[in-house]
């Protein structure tokens, strides 16, 4: 089972080293919208570390993944009552609702004391800021650009389902390049001097959500397979070697064919067999503990907040005691006032 020990028993107010990696493939189970300005975002890199040749690469940046998944635990503090369902009123400049729950206005106005704005960071302007204790980066699709989207003709009929009205035809029509169903992206989520609870809280999270990029209420569906969460008392490998490396063992397997989809159980077994070697040939961090395989699905198994929803509620209340007394200790001081 996970080591528990390894986490902090507090959020520490400086960098302590206790790292906790989540190593994820990312599968889109629909049409993804990935996109800057109109465009899928793409890289241009090698495609392997053994193959050398050029590859373009559709590309997640960071915020389209960890956003998400930011937004999905703010529902459940919602939910268990953690934070308020109101908005920030600027006129009544109230900090708390009228049941005494913390009012947290996503970018608007954040209460900085709830497992949210603890872990992901905020920034209030002049008021303060918390950097972020969740760590991502750009995720890079296995197979190539050209193989893994598609461009279609998007309209708009009227209610008749027609594309003109009285004779006159609407313009409403748009081509847009969507990635594909089973595209894969491999991905490590890293967090930082979190506690037991506040990483159960960002797992959770990581888990639970299942919509990702733009149009996410007609298209967008993704599942986040997790192959390992390692514990190191450093940062491991980076999303672009990770993928190089499974590119390059999926290629030895013959499992890449051009324009088929690479099948996800042929890429985890890979991926979770790859990573020993992959995560010590660089050196640097210390691992004390990969969880992977059977260790891993017993531990996933066993956790009470996939059991019951008494079992989700008894691990928010957890991570938001854990917030609230960082927040009291660095953050607010009731005789001083913000720190």
């Amino acid at each position: 089972m996970l080591n528990l020990k390894h986490f902090p028993t507090a959020v520490p107010p400086r960098p302590m080293g206790s790292y906790a990696h989540i190593i994820l493939l990312r599968e889109t189970d629909s049409y993804a919208l990935f996109q800057t300005d109109g465009e899928l975002n793409t890289a241009r890199v090698r495609a392997g570390q053994q193959a050398s040749d050029p590859l373009t690469r559709l590309t997640i940046f960071k915020r389209k993944q960890t956003t998400p998944e930011r937004l999905v635990g703010r529902e459940l503090l919602r939910r268990y009552e953690i934070i308020s369902g109101e908005a920030h009123d600027d006129k009544a400049k109230a900090l708390v609702d009228k049941a005494g729950r913390p009012i947290c206005d996503y970018n608007v106005r954040f209460c900085m004391q709830c497992p949210d704005c603890v872990t992901y960071g905020f920034a209030i302007g002049d008021s303060g800021s918390e950097k972020s204790k969740v760590f991502s980066d750009t995720a890079y699709s296995i197979t190539a650009y050209e193989s893994s989207h598609e461009a279609f003709t998007l309209n708009a009929p009227y209610e008749s389902g027609t594309m003109s009205r009285e004779g006159v035809v609407t313009s409403r029509i748009n081509e847009q390049d969507h990635v594909r169903p089973q595209t894969l992206f491999p991905s490590i989520i890293t967090t930082r001097d979190l506690t037991s609870p506040l990483f159960m809280y960002v797992l959770n999270n990581v888990l639970r959500t299942r919509r990702y990029g733009a149009q996410t209420t007609r298209t967008g569906t993704m599942t986040n397979h997790l192959v390992a969460i390692v514990l190191a008392d450093g940062e491991v490998s980076s999303n672009l070697r990770l993928t190089q490396a499974l590119y390059d063992s999926l290629k030895k397997q013959g499992a890449i064919v051009p324009a088929q989809p690479i099948d996800p159980q042929t890429a985890l077994s890979e991926l979770s067999d790859l990573l020993p070697n992959l995560l010590d040939e660089r050196g640097g961090a210390n691992i004390s503990q990969m969880l992977r395989g059977k260790g891993l699905a017993d531990f996933l198994a066993d956790l009470d907040m996939h059991k019951s929803e008494a079992g989700t509620r008894e691990m928010i209340e957890a991570a938001s005691r854990d917030s609230k007394a960082y927040y009291s200790a660095y953050i607010y001081n009731d005789k001083k006032g913000k720190k």
